[in-house]
């Protein structure tokens, strides 16, 4: 899924191309998608963008009227941008929105249809579809120690909870975590000050690195290398490969689709967090720490 730094640099792709520009036609292909009838999504052509926002981990396009075109793009949606007057590449896509400017198309990956597009009216409107999380990188350690402690929930939980936090999400949450030397499974109600005071700063730092990136790595063109997967990445993704800092080979917690990738060595003093569905199946014979994880072969 789509998290802040690639949604920052899609909303700065945006806002370029769009703002001041006309909508002059939606064009939804998979009738699934709009999960919204009121108002018409016809009533959003033929008008002037006046604002892209990010609301969480959602992108708005502001037209005139006070309409708002939102995106959640979920895991496997993406959009692509094509200038007017190129044609759109042939792969199949969810929705087509034809501005004077170009062309914006969402599409999406497998055959699980998750990502949606509303057609909302109003600011009053818009605000109901933020879940409230605060903006970790406009927030000071007071304010994040709080929000961080106001429930007890893991510290992956907290993290990609977006009422708690904004725009974070699987991919990031495991950087940050990592950065931290912090265990994903630490519980909000036992970490100490220390601790808080290095996670803030490891999600800001991480947050801030990989947006400059990935604004890097699009040059100003539209953004088409978005993945949850990144070269560079420290633990997230890397499974069974080497820690960049101390050389341990990477763990992973695997839940329903997602997974958590730590490093035991640099974030759970060497002990290895139980696999939900590995660790029940071996019992007993589940190591329980990298050393004997290492004996084992």
């Amino acid at each position: 899924m789509p998290e802040l730094p690639d949604l920052t640099v899609y909303l700065e792709a945006m806002q370029q191309r769009l703002v001041g520009h006309q909508l002059e036609r939606v064009l939804i292909v998979s009738p699934f998608l709009l999960r919204t009838a009121v108002p018409p999504v016809t009533a959003a052509e033929q008008r002037r963008v006046t604002a892209v926002r990010r609301l969480g981990k959602r992108l708005a396009i502001g037209l005139e009227n006070d309409l708002w075109l939102v995106f959640h793009l979920m895991i496997a949606g993406r959009l692509h941008w094509y200038e007017r007057g190129t044609a759109p590449a042939k792969r199949v896509a969810l929705a087509r929105l034809q501005f004077d400017s170009g062309t914006l198309t969402l599409t999406e990956a497998g055959t699980k249809r998750r990502a949606s597009l509303r057609l909302i009216q109003g600011e009053p409107a818009l605000h109901l579809l933020d879940a409230g999380g605060l903006e970790v990188l406009d927030i000071d350690l007071e304010q994040f120690a709080q929000r961080l402690r106001s429930e007890s929930h893991t510290l992956k939980r907290a993290l990609t909870d977006p009422r708690l936090f904004s725009g974070i999400g699987n991919a990031f949450s495991d950087e940050i975590l990592h950065a931290a030397r912090l265990s994903p499974l630490l519980l909000t109600s036992r970490i100490d000050d220390a601790a808080v005071a290095r996670l803030y700063e490891a999600a800001r730092e991480q947050l801030q690195l990989w947006t400059a990136r990935l604004r890097a790595l699009a040059a100003g063109e539209f953004p088409e290398k978005v993945t949850a997967f990144r070269k560079g990445m420290s633990v997230h993704g890397r499974f069974r490969l080497p820690c960049p800092v101390c050389g341990t080979k990477v763990q992973r917690i695997r839940y329903a689709d997602n997974e958590t990738n730590y490093c035991a060595r640099c974030q759970t003093d060497g002990r290895l967090l139980a696999d939900r569905a590995l660790s029940r199946l071996l019992k007993q014979d589940w190591p329980k720490d990298v050393d004997a994880l290492d004996r084992e072969g």
